[in-house]
Parts: structure tokens; C-alpha cells; sequence
């Protein structure tokens, strides 16, 4: 009888060392998938919490939109949607900010934390469709003041995204007043047309290629967001830099080809650049570089697959920064005109 107590000792022995393997295994499991969510630390003052009931928070004065040209950021621009949503920049009114992105890390949360009128920012890693129905990111979201919208790859974005529940809570931040911004290609899903870039390389299409076919590798997204403000819109960034005038030319000349809208209007933002549109449609240009508008409101001559485009007098304003221009009520003046010919602009068209 004896002899069999170090027996029993030794398997209890063993099978807390299980046990207590399994709880550190478990635990580990949590934290990841925690990372995953959620990337470093949510910042807040000492404030309580907000109540998550849309009733209660104090009235927002949106909606307003920030569209980012890419590289450095405009951190002036995404303090005045913070501004705008408190109602003004004296406004004693907090606001929530969630940062939304399928990959990276969490740099904008300390940048926005510190800026003036902000209660918490939090940044959501959310890479697939999966996670952008979850329950408890559809809450944070919809109980965000404030959107923005990582730089990265537009078509991961609709892929793991569109008709989602995060699709919606941002769509429910819009409709209550609060703010949607983003940079790159954050800023490029906001327009009413999307260039997906899902059909292309990792490069992507750039102007040459895009004026010599423009249906080879060129596709689009609709019905993503359909801001009211950026109705009849396509939007593309990096624009000085990579000098994408011929990209959106034809992505403009598609629009109108394809029977998708008789007169389309391109958003082109430069690098350090960010486009503000308020919620009456006021834009105005803020950064270190220029905005540009171009419209085109008339079938394109020649546009078709294989073929170089051949389009005429696009209507082209160049807007500088502190500058502005009406999306509900476009000028009918200031502008300069350029035509592609051929798969050519005729003359200098920045």
C-alpha cells in the first residue's frame, strides 16, 4: 500500500504540469488573438468612458471628410475634422477616434492622442471578412466619433470590408455627424468610383500603361461608401509624385465609356497634401502641395480595349493649398483645358 503512494504523486504530479501547460497555452492563444484586434494601447484621459448609445453623446457638426495624398501626413488636416466634428476648436466636446487598417501597426495612436480635443484613439487591425463582422468591432466603430483610414492596399480594403458590419458602423459614424478620413489608398475608397487595383500587379497601373489600353488590368468598385459630398467622383493620390494626370484621365473616360455616369469628376491629391471637404461640400486644400479637379462630361472619342484613349478638353483646376473649391456647386470658371490624343496629353497638364 505504501509503495503505491509515489506512484500517485507522481502522476498528480504530471498532471499538473499538464494542466498548468494547457491554462499557459490558453492564455497565450487570448493575447494573440487580442493583438490582433487591437494594437498597442488605447489611450484616454480620465474621463469615463462614453456611453455607447448614440442619444447621449453631445451633438456632432459633421459629417466631414479628410482625403490624404499619401507620404507624410497633413496633421493639421486630421485636427480640423476633429475640430469640425466637435463643432469648433474652443469647443469643450472630446471625441473618440478609431484607426482602421488590415495590417501594420499602431504609430497613429500616439500622434492623435495628443492632438487638441481628443477622449481616446484606438488603432483595429482588421484583415479579414471575418473579423470585419464581428460583433464587438461593429460596436467600437459605430461608437467612434471619428474614422480614419490607414495608407495601404485599396483592394484588400474593399475585399476584406465591403458589405461587411464594419462597412456599416462607419457609414452610422457619417450619418450622425462625425468624421471619415484617410491617406493613400484610405482616401482613395472614399470616392463614389473606386480603382480597386485588384486586376494589376502589386505595382500597379500608372499613366503610361493606363493611356495605351485603358481596360487592360483596370478595374472598379461601386457602392462602397457613397459619401454624399463625393457623389460622381473618383479619387487618386500620390499624384505629383508619380504624376498620375493620364492615370485618372482614363479613369475618368471609363466611367463615362461604360455608362456609368455622364460627367465624372477626378480628385487627384498630391504627396503632403490632404483635400478637406466639409459638410456643405466646401473643399479646401491644405499641405505642401496641390489638389486637382478634373472633369469630364462627354463620351470620349476613342475608348476602347487595346486602343490607345483619345479624349477632349478635360477641364482641369489646379487648387493650392489654403485654397478651395464647391463640389455641390462647381465653379464654372479657373479652369484649364487638356485633351489625350492617342494615348498622349497635348500639353503639360500639372
Amino acid at each position: 500500500m505504501t509503495k503505491a503512494f509515489p506512484s500517485i504523486a507522481r502522476r498528480l504530479k504530471s498532471t499538473g504540469i499538464k494542466l498548468l501547460k494547457m491554462g499557459t497555452f490558453l492564455i497565450t492563444r487570448f493575447i494573440a488573438s487580442w493583438k490582433r484586434y487591437f494594437l498597442g494601447d488605447t489611450v484616454n484621459d480620465v474621463r469615463p468612458s462614453p456611453s455607447p448609445s448614440f442619444d447621449v453623446r453631445p451633438s456632432l457638426g459633421g459629417p466631414v471628410l479628410t482625403l490624404g495624398g499619401g507620404g507624410p501626413d497633413v496633421d493639421d488636416a486630421i485636427q480640423w475634422m476633429i475640430n469640425q466634428v466637435r463643432g469648433s476648436s474652443n469647443s469643450s466636446t472630446k471625441v473618440n477616434v478609431v484607426v482602421l487598417r488590415t495590417n501594420g501597426n499602431h504609430d497613429y495612436n500616439r500622434l492623435i492622442s495628443a492632438m487638441k480635443g481628443v477622449n481616446s484613439v484606438e488603432t483595429l487591425l482588421i484583415s479579414n471578412r471575418k473579423e470585419a463582422n464581428k460583433a464587438e468591432i461593429y460596436e467600437k466603430v459605430r461608437n467612434a466619433d471619428v474614422v480614419f483610414f490607414a495608407g495601404g492596399d485599396q483592394c484588400q480594403y474593399i475585399r476584406n470590408w465591403k458589405d461587411t458590419k464594419l462597412e456599416a458602423a462607419v457609414k452610422s459614424v457619417y450619418l450622425k455627424g462625425g468624421g471619415v478620413g484617410g491617406t493613400s489608398a484610405g482616401a482613395m475608397i472614399q470616392s463614389d468610383c473606386v480603382y480597386d487595383a485588384c486586376a494589376s500587379s502589386e505595382k500597379g497601373i500608372e499613366t503610361r500603361d493606363a493611356l495605351e489600353d485603358p481596360y487592360r488590368d483596370i478595374t472598379f468598385t461601386y457602392n462602397f461608401f457613397n459619401w454624399s459630398n463625393l457623389k460622381g467622383t473618383i479619387v487618386d493620390t500620390h499624384f505629383d509624385r508619380r504624376e498620375r494626370m493620364g492615370r485618372i484621365m482614363t479613369f475618368i473616360a471609363r466611367q463615362i465609356k461604360d455608362g456609368v455616369s455622364s460627367s465624372v469628376l477626378g480628385i487627384a491629391v498630391s504627396e503632403s497634401t490632404a483635400v478637406l471637404v466639409d459638410k456643405n461640400g466646401l473643399v479646401k486644400v491644405m499641405g505642401r502641395g496641390a489638389a486637382y479637379f478634373v472633369l469630364g462630361n462627354h463620351l470620349p472619342e476613342v475608348c476602347e480595349p487595346r486602343k490607345p484613349l483619345t479624349f477632349s478638353n478635360y477641364k482641369i483646376w489646379k487648387v493650392r493649398s489654403g485654397d478651395t473649391f464647391n463640389l455641390r456647386n462647381r465653379p464654372t470658371s479657373g479652369y484649364y483645358l487638356r485633351s489625350v490624343k492617342r494615348g498622349r496629353i497635348d500639353s503639360n497638364p500639372y
